[in-house]
């Protein structure tokens, strides 16, 4: 029994949490390798005990069922330690990555209540400059020298831990919240996608099947783990792999991995894959073990992709979900990348519904469409999200009729595969990340010069689509104004994935017979 003992409010499985899943699987592997990283590595016995150390210390800290933990940093163990830790305490997970912006990082930790932060030096400035009330403890990681007084040390949390033997931590219930993951809002302001403990279980769980892990799977993580890398990486930690993780992609860093037989599993969305197959000719990669790239989060190129099957061989599977539910609606498995001319159609597709989800394409009245008919993507799931945070009338207008509306636009086949045309709402998916068209346009208007913008997302073969926007200039600017200028502006108040890949001065914005902007007419004559 581990010794930091769960004190249940249910019956053994009788709904699964995080912690009880967990909770077997950290002691079940024991010396198995868990996490390697720049050279050094962690057993599930070794980070069975740090992440037990560091619940202690959240537990002194007023962290229990429903106590809000924000995750800032970079990809290292320690992230994956703490998410360990917060799912021990029943705590909720707040998880913020280092492309935010100052502003956007101290909106979501005065939104979502955050009480706890554990931050490395990246992020932890902006921690220490929060607004947010609630936060009272600050936990620095990887300081090296001087810390600010008003921190506490990770090193030195876990290294004077108590011998807790015999004391117990209160287990969270099944309908307690265990993650909010903020995401780019329409509104102009970040939506945190609220998770249930027994749906990020189910969730976790619909992982392991789709991804198809093996207990001797090596996964190498590149991305940012509060995105879907996190997950990933939890459904390894669950089933037994071992996770290579680095601090960023680095395509030649991967493909050495790969050749050397050291990787069977990793995941990259579109862009990383471009990286990749730019550097894959002339090596030798006969020493592969790699079983399988796994990819989604944006539109991948036909082209790029036959050409990862002709380099690569049948690794590649792709995913389809969004934060609301996580990775898993859809899963266009490695025997659906054909070379069979009778099946290329399929390329196109995000694959069939997984096991665990139902999904359908509605009309505007929320009727299901037969196979072919074009309306908005819709599907059920366990693991669907309870709600927007301190969202009320978004929460109902996403979930309705015991539907999660995605906002995506596509079709399914006779065959039951789904293909996606449009996302309804403008959302533009740039190397992986979401940047609603909204949030760009309401900080670029509130810039010197600029009297109306449009922002548009434009097809692009290496980030998926580009951020373009479309300015009309004040009458006084004239002549002196820089799209150049405007673009610094950008550098400085724009996280760097939301920032326009390009500016384009116009003298007029076209319109709809109904007054709006006319985005799809914008696209087209940026276009030819």
């Amino acid at each position: 029994m581990r010794p930091f003992a769960v004190t249940s409010r249910l019956d053994p499985f009788s709904v699964p949490t995080l912690a009880q899943l967990f909770d077997h699987a950290l002691e079940r592997f024991g010396d198995r390798l868990a996490i390697v990283y720049e050279g050094r590595s962690w057993s599930y016995r070794e980070m069975a005990d740090k992440s037990e150390r560091l619940a202690q210390a959240l537990t002194r800290a007023g962290i229990g069922p429903g106590g809000r933990v924000a995750l800032m940093m970079s990809n290292r163990p320690e992230y994956l330690v703490a998410d360990q830790a917060i799912i021990r305490c029943g705590g909720v997970k707040v998880p913020l990555n280092d492309m935010l912006s100052t502003a956007e990082i101290d909106f979501i930790l005065q939104d979502s209540g955050v009480t706890v932060a554990i931050a490395d030096r990246g992020l932890l400035p902006a921690a220490l400059a929060s607004s947010a009330t609630t936060l009272h403890t600050i936990i620095a990681v990887g300081l090296e020298g001087d810390r600010p007084a008003s921190t506490l040390d990770w090193d030195e949390l876990l290294r004077l831990a108590p011998d807790v033997s015999g004391s117990a931590a209160e287990a969270p219930a099944p309908d307690d919240l265990g993650l909010i993951l903020y995401t780019g809002g329409t509104t102009g302001r970040p939506k945190g996608v609220m998770h249930t403990q027994r749906g990020l279980a189910m969730n976790l769980l619909s992982h392991v099947i789709e991804m198809g892990l093996a207990d001797d799977d090596r996964i190498l993580l590149m991305s940012p783990l509060p995105h879907s890398a996190g997950f990933l990486a939890q459904a390894g930690l669950l089933r037994g792999a071992t996770i290579r993780l680095e601090r960023r992609f680095d395509p030649d860093r991967a493909l050495d991995l790969i050749g050397d037989g050291t990787v069977t599993f990793t995941f990259m969305v579109p862009t990383m894959i471009y990286r990749l197959l730019e550097r894959t000719p002339g090596r030798d990669l006969r020493a592969s073990a790699l079983r399988t790239i796994l990819y989604g989060a944006a539109p991948i190129t036909l082209e790029r992709l036959k050409q990862g099957l002709q380099l690569l061989g049948p690794v590649f599977m792709q995913l389809y979900g969004q934060s609301e539910a996580p990775n898993f609606l859809t899963r266009l498995r490695r025997e659906d990348h054909s070379p069979d001319p009778a099946l290329a159609h399929r390329l196109t597709s995000c694959g069939q519904p997984v096991l665990m989800a139902d999904v359908a394409v509605l009309d505007e009245d929320d009727e299901p469409l037969p196979a072919g008919q074009v309306g908005e993507i819709a599907a059920r799931s366990p693991y669907v999200m309870a709600g927007y945070h301190g969202m009320s009338d978004k929460t109902a207008e996403t979930l309705r009729n015991g539907w999660l509306h995605t906002g995506d636009i596509g079709y399914i086949d006779a065959d039951r595969y789904v293909y996606l045309l449009d996302r309804k709402n403008d959302v533009i998916i740039t190397g992986g990340m979401n940047v609603y068209s909204s949030e760009v346009e309401q900080f670029l208007q509130t810039c010197a010069g600029v009297t109306r913008v449009a922002v548009v997302g434009i097809p692009d073969p290496d980030w998926g689509e580009a951020v373009v926007a479309f300015v009309v200039a004040t009458d006084d600017q004239g002549a002196q104004f820089s799209a150049d200028d405007l673009m610094d502006t950008c550098r400085s108040g724009l996280t760097a994935y939301k920032r326009p890949k390009s500016i384009q001065r116009v003298s007029t914005l076209p319109l709809t017979p109904y007054g709006k902007v006319d985005k799809k007419r914008l696209r087209i004559e940026f276009s030819t």
